[in-house]
């Protein structure tokens, strides 16, 4: 058996989601038509959604579904700040240091097409977003100048869980709108839309064991953003017909790792803790010398461990551990392939030398003992080796 340690890229679908999932797509019919085998599939629809609603704590008004993350994060940013450009706000987008590359490139595409400025609000070596930092980069850039902030739920890289409803309150004491990416955070902390402050949050199915190309944002009732997508208005600030399957198995795989309020479930987070503790402990066994980056502990996503190893390339590492059977990551997958030192990383400090050496392992609620054993029987000789292939 392989041991995969990459759940934060993308998570085993569970038998249960793929019952739902397969059986939601003999539904015949678009949710959309008014004849009977529409309704029957736009009830199968909504009752999804009312259940992904709840998961996230807001209703199923404010619930959009989209074909992923990256959509949802593109909807938000990008549509936020069109509807605030036109009701007179400044050009600014403020943009936390270390978010995902589907958050800065949204950013950085305003910027370089549609007259937006992008600021950056540093964080600290832990990975974590001070609120103090906030306020001080909205009184050092002038609020009036601010369309939006958007920050994350918990850093994708190295599992550092932020203040959410901290940093929004600071936010919204200048009424500027925060749009939160949650991607990351779904399943293993409690994400709850009305009580965080946020304005808009971005959410994706495949990262909690739900399938590919379903995701939701959350636009708060008050919040107004144009679409990226025009041609049906078959949700709100969204056309295209509606994946109803997707919704169904999205829903499942909800039901697996959170209660209906929303909370993780206390057994997946405490044996997903337990065996990243595990983990850890056993690659400092290994390697003294191996830094843990993020939060030693709390607020550090319960399936995140991540280490960087001097001397070492990262994509050397995940290289040799993938010839012993381990399946482990140097970051985010949106980066797989491309040479490129974590940007997470470099914002927390880390000298560039040592941010090479980026080996990040991800479990989720069905990890094994087993795929931990294996990992810490690979990694002696994976750290040998490439260490002595070095960081050219």
């Amino acid at each position: 058996m392989r041991a995969y340690l990459d759940h934060a890229a993308t998570s085993p679908m569970p038998r249960e989601v793929r019952e739902a999932y397969l059986d939601a797509l003999g539904v015949v019919g678009n949710p959309a038509s008014t004849h009977q085998h529409g309704q029957v599939a736009s009830e199968t629809l909504e009752t999804a959604r009312d259940q992904i609603a709840a998961a996230l704590g807001c209703d199923r008004a404010e619930t959009i579904l989209t074909g992923g993350g990256t959509e949802s994060i593109n909807l938000a940013i990008k549509g936020m700040f069109w509807a605030r450009q036109r009701a007179g706000s400044g050009p600014v987008v403020l943009v936390a240091a270390g978010e995902h590359h589907a958050t800065f490139e949204a950013a950085q595409w305003l910027e370089a097409t549609q007259g937006a400025h992008l600021v950056e609000v540093p964080i600290d070596n832990a990975g974590r977003i001070q609120p103090a930092a906030l306020h001080a980069a909205i009184v050092a850039t002038g609020a009036e100048r601010i369309a939006l902030v958007t920050l994350m739920w918990a850093n994708n890289e190295v599992g550092t869980v932020q203040p959410v409803a901290e940093l929004c309150t600071v936010a919204r004491e200048f009424g500027i709108p925060v749009h939160v990416d949650a991607v990351a955070a779904l399943g293993q902390e409690r994400i709850d839309f009305a009580a965080s402050g946020a304005a808009a949050l971005s959410v994706s199915a495949h990262k909690i064991g739900g399938p590919v190309g379903i995701g939701a944002l959350v636009l708060g009732r008050r919040t107004v953003a144009d679409p990226l997508l025009h041609g049906g208005t078959q949700q709100r600030a969204r056309s295209g017909s509606q994946d109803v399957a997707g919704a169904v198995a999205f829903a499942a795989a909800l039901a697996l790792v959170v209660e209906e309020d929303g909370t993780p479930r206390a057994e997946c987070v405490a044996r997903t803790r337990e065996l990243r503790d595990r983990l850890i402990a056993g690659v400092r066994a290994i390697a003294p010398e191996a830094v843990l980056r993020g939060p030693e502990r709390t607020p550090r996503l319960s399936g995140n461990a991540h280490f960087t190893f001097p001397g070492c390339q990262g994509d050397s590492l995940v290289f040799l551990l993938d010839a012993a059977g381990v399946s482990a990551s140097v970051g985010s997958a949106c980066q797989a392939g491309v040479h490129e030192i974590s940007h997470v990383l470099l914002a927390m400090g880390v000298p560039e030398g040592d941010a090479a050496g980026a080996l990040r392992f991800t479990l989720g609620p069905d990890s094994q003992a087993a795929e931990v054993d294996a990992l810490l029987a690979a990694l002696p000789a994976a750290i040998s080796r490439a260490r002595v292939a070095g960081l050219s």
